[in-house]
């Protein structure tokens, strides 16, 4: 409702994007605004796929845009089995998607004042979001 007040925003098409703990709102916000969420992206979120009740994955069969996931190889935040139950919880669902792993990445790999920031992954972030969102909100 608020970005419908503002006249610097255009068109009923939104997309998300979150990092880090941003990366499960993302997700939760595209479950719970399917109407408006045309594109969800999470880069190096955690507790995306956990085992609580109000975890993100769980809103996957409400999510109608497109989701992207990226997580880092070395990882405590999203490790192997969570990136497993993020893609099975979308892929059940029938959600677009794309998942991916960024090899040699560590959590919070696009920050660039972090000492773990990784500029190859980083530069590979933005190409993935400024692409998805080319396709999804124009």
């Amino acid at each position: 409702a608020y970005l419908d007040t503002r006249q610097d925003v255009q068109g009923r098409k939104i997309g998300t994007t979150g990092y880090c703990m941003g990366g499960s709102h993302s997700l939760m916000a595209a479950g719970t605004y399917p109407d408006r969420i045309a594109a969800a992206a999470s880069f190096h979120g955690g507790n995306i796929a956990n085992d609580t009740p109000l975890s993100p994955h769980l809103l996957a069969p409400k999510m109608r845009g497109f989701v992207y996931v990226a997580g880092a190889d070395k990882d405590n935040s999203y490790p192997p089995e969570m990136a497993a139950r993020t893609e099975k919880a979308l892929t059940d669902a029938g959600v677009a998607h794309k998942c991916e792993i960024y090899e040699g990445a560590l959590h919070g790999w696009t920050q660039t004042d972090f000492p773990i920031y990784n500029k190859d992954a980083a530069e590979r972030h933005w190409r993935e979001l400024t692409a998805l969102y080319a396709r999804t909100l124009n």
